[in-house]
């Protein structure tokens, strides 16, 4: 098989750091002369970045895959990412070329050229997936682009946690992180380039600098917010752990952070939290919360929340509503416990059956969504002025984001995207607020 152009689509699943891992391979690729496209175009090769969180996530990996091979049969697949890495085989179906795992993710770029040079498919799959386990560095990678106004930056790799309902630590291996250099001057590279907000992620995100002798996350916080030119930074998913009064005082008065935290903390009872090996209770969980609330003005709190752990009963799950209930979350991604192979998690006994999984979910979901209307109502009444950067124009509105992560819309009357104002909250709408504009663009 032969190719002019050498188009190349990139499909992403899954979390932040696989978005900005993809990032990185794309423009990786654009420096070899690759034509970057959507995944669903037509191209002469795909890249497939899978995740492995959930058994659905591993069913949408094939799923993937198998639709980039029925759109053009003849193109070359190269599948990487968690999927990959935790089940190689499982990954490398009829027509994929070549496998690649954790540890050197921007080698699918050379295997790449290693197809272009032979000029056709592999008759079975390469399979490139070392023992993630003895990874010890941190891959270099970074980005100097991104797309409308915000870059994810990804700071670490790997988790120590080793949860019992987890694959990831199989999937990532230990931490290892990006030393504090080369992050500061990645961001200064996207400041440069105009971006208006940096959020650092990676697997354990404040795990930053526990493999290095360069202090902790909050120094590096202080770091990168003594950048000039410094937009909004937020942060990838912290373990609620890490709140801690001397952390809190490391961070509570920088000029740059947004004042969001997203704290997984993945059931409100200490009982089920004991039982998936988490590093807290829920009584430490709502003082990290208070504590942040304490420090921190206008602070709001998204989170994750796994309903049907095995075990959990009844008045357990009633316990993590009256967390939720008094934690005030801005917003919840939940889902039910999905068994994951080579996992504590899946060979306990009393696993809750699936159907009462789904009814917790929709009672936890109904529960979040009267708190975030409350929330909301309360915000508006306050008729409070809110800086927002806004991220997307369309006939329907202009969109973006407060600092403390409210999706506010403003009718479009001219475009707005990458502009930072001020608005007037003025109503609910399904996935935030509706305001109006209080200022003119500053010059």
């Amino acid at each position: 098989m032969t190719s002019i152009c050498k188009s190349v689509g990139i499909a992403t699943l899954g979390c932040k750091v696989n978005q900005y891992e993809s990032r990185a391979i794309e423009e990786a690729l654009i420096a070899r002369g690759y034509t970057v496209c959507a995944p669903d175009a037509c191209c002469d090769a795909y890249i497939i970045n899978t995740c492995t969180v959930t058994a659905e996530s591993d069913r949408k990996g094939r799923q993937l895959i198998r639709r980039v091979l029925s759109q053009n049969p003849q193109a070359y697949v190269v599948v990487t990412g968690c999927f990959a890495q935790a089940d190689p085989d499982g990954a490398a179906l009829p027509g994929v070329d070549a496998v690649c795992g954790n540890t050197e993710k921007m080698q699918v770029v050379q295997m790449l050229d290693e197809l272009f040079a032979k000029g056709e498919k592999n008759a079975q799959a390469q399979i490139d997936v070392p023992d993630i386990q003895k990874a010890r560095c941190f891959e270099p990678m970074r980005i100097t682009a991104f797309e409308r106004t915000r870059a994810y930056v990804k700071i670490q790799d790997g988790c120590d946690s080793h949860c019992t309902y987890c694959a990831i630590p199989g999937a990532r291996g230990p931490v290892r992180s990006k030393p504090m250099q080369e992050v500061l001057d990645e961001v200064r590279v996207l400041i440069d380039h105009g971006c208006a907000e940096i959020v650092l992620t990676g697997i354990e995100t404040a795990s930053w600098g526990k493999d290095l002798d360069e202090g902790d996350f909050g120094d590096l916080l202080r770091a990168v917010d003594a950048l000039p030119g410094i937009g909004r930074v937020r942060l990838g998913s912290l373990d609620p752990s890490l709140i801690k009064p001397r952390f809190v005082q490391k961070i509570a008065d920088l000029k740059s952070l947004a004042p969001h935290f997203h704290l997984s903390l993945q059931s409100g009872c200490s009982r089920t939290l004991a039982a998936m090996k988490r590093k807290y209770n829920a009584e430490q969980a709502m003082q990290a919360l208070e504590l942040l609330r304490a420090s921190i003005p206008c602070v709001q709190f998204t989170t994750d929340v796994i309903v049907g752990f095995p075990g959990e009963t009844d008045e357990d799950f009633a316990q993590t509503l009256e967390f939720i209930r008094k934690a005030r979350f801005l917003q919840i991604h939940a889902f039910p416990y999905s068994g994951r192979k080579n996992t504590p998690a899946i060979r306990m006994p009393n696993q809750v059956p699936m159907q009462i999984r789904r009814r917790r979910l929709h009672v936890l979901q109904e529960e979040q969504k009267q708190i975030r209307a409350q929330m909301l109502d309360e915000m508006i009444a306050k008729g409070p002025c809110k800086q927002v950067l806004f991220e997307t124009d369309s006939p329907a509105g202009c969109t973006g984001h407060t600092p403390e992560f409210i999706e506010v819309t403003v009718p479009f009357e001219q475009p707005l995207c990458g502009q930072i104002r001020t608005v007037c909250l003025t109503g609910r709408s399904k996935d935030g607020c509706t305001a109006a504009l209080t200022d003119t663009p500053s010059k």
